[in-house]
């Protein structure tokens, strides 16, 4: 088995916006956004919507989407976010 010092950190923080995020994890599970609707009841126009970045996620939608794919809310919201910066 490796030790600590034998393995490379992972790289640099990737940037990714919300709605970004939502369709990475959307694509993950193979679904499609009309699935992705069925499990969140958030309709599948506002969805779209949302990966385009034409509507902001929001608080609410976060919950809905995290518990759909089974992540915390502040994966989704703050998918971004630089501990060091």
């Amino acid at each position: 088995m490796a030790s600590k010092k034998d393995l490379n950190p992972a790289g640099g923080t990737i940037l990714m916006t919300p709605g970004e995020m939502v369709k990475t994890l959307r694509e993950l599970k193979g679904w499609s956004q009309l699935e992705l609707s069925e499990q969140t009841g958030i309709s599948q126009a506002n969805i779209s919507a949302i990966e385009n970045g034409r509507v902001e996620i929001g608080k609410q939608r976060a919950i809905m989407f995290a518990e759909a794919f089974h992540v915390h809310p502040a994966s989704i919201m703050f998918a971004d976010y630089d501990v060091a910066a």
